[in-house]
């Protein structure tokens, strides 16, 4: 019976390391926001419950009632700046930030419904600061 027990606890002990560590959060830099951005998007189940911070152009639209916040950055096309690619921000009793700030997003990536009925991804701000210097804009792959 002993053995039994001390198999069984050093099986917890093994697997309760396995444990995402609250403290890891997942930064996206500027060299490689797009790939990073692109890889979350598609990969979306592997990051939900992940805390994730970023930085880029904070941005509020209407949206049916609400207010639907983003924080992005530029994407190049074939003349000039063609796209956007970022996160739906769920910003709940935090301040939002003015229009076009630069905006340090803090949060923790869950799933949502949209409104065409498609599983999607979103951060739920835990922090979101304006800062006073500005990074890149326009990312490129």
């Amino acid at each position: 019976m002993r053995k039994l027990l001390i198999a069984f606890l050093a099986v917890a002990l093994l697997f309760s390391g396995c444990a995402s560590d609250p403290e890891d959060v997942l930064e996206i830099g500027e060299r490689f926001f797009v790939n990073q951005t692109l890889s979350i998007v598609l990969n979306q189940h592997e990051y939900v419950g992940r805390m994730v911070r970023y930085e880029g152009i904070f941005a509020t639209f209407p949206d049916q009632g609400t207010d639907t916040h983003l924080v992005y950055r530029y994407v190049p096309g074939c003349c000039s700046p063609s796209g956007i690619v970022g996160f739906i921000v769920e910003i709940g009793d935090l301040e939002p930030l003015p229009t076009n700030a630069w905006a340090e997003v803090e949060g923790v990536f869950e799933e949502f419904i949209d409104h065409n009925g498609h599983t999607s991804l979103r951060v739920a701000a835990t922090s979101l600061r304006e800062l006073e210097e500005r990074g890149s804009e326009l990312v490129r792959p």
